[in-house]
């Protein structure tokens, strides 16, 4: 996890600036660390080695697991007010 952190302290600045949701973004890094890399010296994931799962998750379960975005009703229309 050091060697990774590295590069994420020095984007942090950066990600901290233009992100709208940046506990979003650590929860997701969080996510992957713990369910889809795999570490040399337990030779699976932590999530794994905690019996919280019994595979190696991939990207797309990762993401599958994230909220859908919702569209919003759109309110009425404002009627044109005739000035010719």
């Amino acid at each position: 996890m050091r060697m990774s952190m590295r590069r994420f302290t020095r984007l942090t600045k950066w990600l901290f600036k233009e992100s709208r949701k940046p506990r979003s973004r650590v929860a997701l890094y969080f996510m992957y660390y713990n369910f889809c890399r795999i570490h040399r010296t337990l030779r699976v994931t932590p999530a794994m080695e905690a019996c919280l799962t019994d595979h190696v998750w991939s990207m797309g379960e990762l993401v599958a697991l994230l909220p859908q975005p919702q569209a919003k009703k759109r309110g009425p229309y404002k009627k044109r007010s005739k000035e010719s």
